[in-house]
């Protein structure tokens, strides 16, 4: 049973920074692409980043691009996303994904 768990979220003044991560069980994490995707409260999820197997093909929303770094631990089988220069706009709760399954997600609140 797949099984993912975001942690890190929280409350932080625009500018600052935060690490997401995901702990992922219940499947082989090596082999797949992993994600993260957010949704703001009135809005559709929308993709954040992307991450393929052992780490290539990194993807990036044009939003985050520049701001967010999306990196795996294929031995500990952690997702991580680190987000610098954080904006009000990147207030959403965020979610990790493998395919289309997703965990609970965590808050994250840009505001001063």
């Amino acid at each position: 049973q797949v099984q993912l768990a975001e942690s890190g979220g929280g409350l932080v003044q625009p500018g600052g920074s935060l690490t997401l991560s995901c702990a992922a069980s219940g499947f082989t994490f090596s082999v797949y692409t992993m994600s993260w995707y957010r949704q703001a409260p009135g809005k559709e999820r929308e993709l954040v980043a992307s991450i393929a197997s052992f780490g290539g093909n990194i993807r990036y929303a044009d939003f985050v691009k520049g701001r967010f770094t999306i990196t795996r631990d294929n031995v500990k089988n952690t997702l991580y996303l680190q987000m610098n220069s954080l904006k009000p706009e990147d207030t959403a709760v965020y979610y990790c994904a493998k395919g289309m399954v997703s965990g609970q997600g965590t808050q994250v609140t840009v505001s001063s």
